[in-house]
């Protein structure tokens, strides 16, 4: 399975400045459910947000300007050297805004989290087109900064990632 896994706020804001502009408690729960054990997939910028390996998981970042060289993470210059490194095991494409709009199109599932918070942004997740998926709403939180999980699911999948 190709998937992707993303959080974003109102106007599809993923980041600002190069930081999440929000800390919300439980709400990174889902990522860590969802990927544990799997192939996450990550430009440089957003590996080094996260600045560490995360435990369980194999990742590969895309960099064609630095290399990362620690336990569990592997530097790749493509998603197709990434897709290709992962074999068949399930893959989680996780940011930032260039590899979400390379990888929209290939994707079988969308794992987003919509934060119902306005906020300053300067990365944004990518327009897709919502008639190719199917839509399941798996969960509501309410609380300061409500939010939702929300699974699109392709309706025909057929991948192919290109150079």
């Amino acid at each position: 399975m190709i998937a992707l896994i993303v959080a974003y706020a109102h106007e599809n804001i993923i980041g600002n400045k190069g930081k999440i502009p929000w800390d919300i408690k439980g709400e990174k729960s889902r990522f860590r459910e969802l990927t544990t054990g799997n192939v996450v997939v990550m430009g440089r910028k957003s590996f080094e947000e996260i600045g560490k390996p995360l435990p369980d998981r194999t990742i590969y970042v895309i960099s064609s300007t630095k290399k990362f060289d620690m336990e569990g993470v592997h530097t790749v210059t493509s998603l197709k050297e990434a897709m290709y490194k992962a074999g068949d095991r399930d893959v989680f494409i996780s940011g930032g805004e260039r590899l979400y709009m390379e990888a929209i199109d290939i994707v079988e599932k969308m794992y987003i989290t919509e934060i119902d918070l306005n906020v300053e942004g300067d990365t944004r997740f990518p327009e897709f087109d919502k008639s190719k998926f199917i839509k399941t709403i798996e969960k509501v939180v309410d609380g300061d900064i409500p939010y939702r999980y929300v699974t699109y699911t392709r309706k025909e999948f057929s991948c192919q990632v290109n150079d």
